[in-house]
């Protein structure tokens, strides 16, 4: 086109920045999958609960670490912001039991991995496109089901709650209510412990 050897050619595109989201009951069929199905290795159930649950991008799943994962009382909790979220009864249990079964921690370059997800190189968590592509392989569709979830946790919840449990910034969970018509635009974000 450059060189005038071909006319201008215009290619249709379309933005995969935010997707559209799968169907409520789609996202809670998937988390019920991922209770049930056995067959599928706890590290990929873990990183599609945390999409599918907590609207985490694989990005920052690949960023937590071990310590982000807290047991207390009995209660799971996972640090994804502030306060820590809870972590319902099934989920927990696959959570605690991937806690002991991290691949890549029995070579000698990665023993004391702190990642949740440690990668094969010393010192270094797994790449955002290992879980993608593992996911994507067994059907799970990863940014179309992390935004059903923000979606469906902004309707429920006032936007700058979700903002900060989830990690999010302000403004994004703000929109993201708005365009899905949600109706805690008015609610007061003041920091009521006081």
């Amino acid at each position: 086109m450059r060189s005038k050897q071909v006319p201008v050619l215009s290619v249709p595109h379309r933005s995969t920045s935010d997707p559209a989201p799968i169907a409520q009951h789609q996202r809670l069929a998937l988390l019920r999958q991922l209770v049930d199905r056995d067959d599928v290795p706890l590290q990929d159930r873990v990183a599609a609960v945390l999409v599918l649950l907590y609207a985490q991008p694989l990005t920052r799943i690949a960023q937590l670490s071990t310590g982000d994962v807290q047991h207390e009382d009995g209660e799971v909790l996972v640090r994804l912001g502030d306060p820590p979220s809870p972590v319902p009864a099934p989920f927990a249990g696959i959570l605690l039991d991937y806690l002991g079964q991290r691949p890549n921690t029995m070579t000698a370059t990665n023993p004391d991995a702190r990642w949740l997800f440690p990668g094969r190189r010393a010192g270094q968590p797994m790449t955002p496109e290992t879980p993608e592509l593992r996911l994507r392989h067994l059907g799970f569709p990863t940014q179309r089901g992390r935004t059903a979830a923000i979606r469906h946790l902004v309707l429920q919840t006032p936007a700058p709650v979700v903002a900060r449990m989830l990690g999010y910034h302000d403004d994004t969970t703000a929109r993201l209510a708005e365009e899905a018509g949600g109706t805690w635009r008015h609610c007061a974000s003041v920091d009521h412990r006081r």
